[in-house]
């Protein structure tokens, strides 16, 4: 229903391949429970009278989170997953203690609770997507490299200060989500979302699915070898894909570049590539060759994950891929042909997401409505599209 709008319930049995029997029980059990309504009646000649089904979205208020080195992003979503209020906190990038992390968290969602004049008892579930390497079951960030953290009970910290449900997963797992419920994924079953921040990583989806991998650490492409005995990376290896395309590895790569640059004096991440954007729009010689040099690290690195999973569509977010985009993705795809087997080249689309709004707070709200439904006894496999 979030891909046809209000339907009746033979296009939704047509449009899922269930039979017109399961879509009767299904649609049953959801209007009891409040998740959806009659929309309209429409008057058949000859016929019986057809009701169109609709989400209804007063049934709750959703937060979805996105926990970042530097800041925290918070937005509250009816149930149809529109957004109602948006709030933003800066956090220092040099700041590592969990209870410093968890105010961030909490202040950014009372801004978007408080931006969209929302009262609390109708938040039905949290949703906080948090950097590393998460056990969303457990509701543990098992492994932050940026933060030293490691088997962070983070649920149960945000819980003692939240007023409804939490759950926490990894970004990468809620940007392919978004992607598949609300961007490319209504084209093709089968994608990678590259996220360029102060990491990198890929969410992952094959046939429809999502791709979780053994303990949820799937997408780690910021983590594969680049280049052998390179620069080194905040996981401990060396010449990883992370250390030439996260913020601080751009930051390197100008160094060497021209290590008396004036942009090289941002000392936080975002203020520095937003430096470098402003720089590029007026065509400065060593920005213009940052961009050219990250293009070809970038397409290098591409080449891998496609030739790996021969997907027909990648799709870039995060903030750096949106400050950098304009400069970055046409070079990225004019050098694909040097790093991408013939056989999975064509018919490839790199584009940047047109997922509206923040792709990981909107996937982390997509998730937490799944966990809704599973409470109600509705329950819906997680980490897939609808169909």
């Amino acid at each position: 229903m979030f891909e046809l709008g209000p339907s009746a319930r033979q296009e939704l049995a047509r449009h899922t391949g269930l039979s017109p029997a399961t879509v009767a029980t299904l649609v049953t059990e959801f209007l009891s429970e409040g998740v959806l309504r009659v929309a309209t009646v429409e008057n058949n000649t000859g016929g019986r009278p057809q009701e169109r089904l609709t989400i209804d979205p007063e049934r709750g208020r959703i937060v979805g989170v996105d926990v970042a080195e530097t800041y925290v992003d918070a937005t509250v979503y009816d149930l149809a997953l529109g957004a109602l209020g948006h709030g933003e906190v800066a956090l220092d990038e040099q700041e590592n203690d969990p209870a410093y992390v968890v105010d961030g968290i909490v202040r950014a969602i009372e801004a978007a609770v408080e931006a969209g004049g929302i009262e609390r008892e109708r938040i039905i579930g949290v949703g906080v997507s948090m950097p590393g390497h998460v056990h969303p079951d457990a509701g543990v960030s098992v492994f932050a490299p940026n933060w030293d953290w490691h088997d962070v009970r983070i649920e149960e910290l945000l819980e003692k200060s939240l007023p409804a449900p939490v759950y926490v997963d990894n970004p990468l797992k809620a940007v392919v989500l978004s992607e598949m419920w609300f961007g490319v994924g209504r084209v093709v079953d089968s994608m990678a979302v590259v996220n360029l921040g102060t990491g990198v990583g890929a969410g992952i989806a094959l046939d429809g699915a999502l791709i979780r991998g053994t303990t949820n650490n799937a997408g780690e492409w910021g983590h594969t070898l680049l280049e052998l005995d390179g620069r080194p990376c905040r996981c401990g290896r060396r010449g990883c894909v992370e250390a030439y395309l996260g913020a601080p590895g751009l930051r390197t790569t100008l160094a060497e570049i021209d290590p008396d640059h004036p942009t090289l004096r941002q000392s936080r991440q975002r203020d520095f590539v937003e430096a470098v954007a402003d720089g590029l729009a007026t065509g400065d010689p060593a920005l213009t060759v940052l961009a050219l040099r990250t293009s070809r690290y970038l397409a290098a690195a591409l080449g891998d994950l496609v030739n790996l999973l021969n997907i027909p569509s990648v799709a870039f977010t995060g903030w750096t891929s949106e400050a950098l985009a304009e400069w970055l993705l046409p070079a990225v795809r004019d050098e694909l042909r040097h790093h991408v087997l013939p056989g999975s080249l064509a018919g490839l689309t790199v584009e940047p997401s047109r997922v509206p709004g923040n792709a990981v707070a909107l996937g982390m709200a997509a998730f937490t409505l799944q966990q809704f439904l599973t409470r109600l006894g509705l329950a819906s496999p997680v980490g897939t599209r609808p169909r």
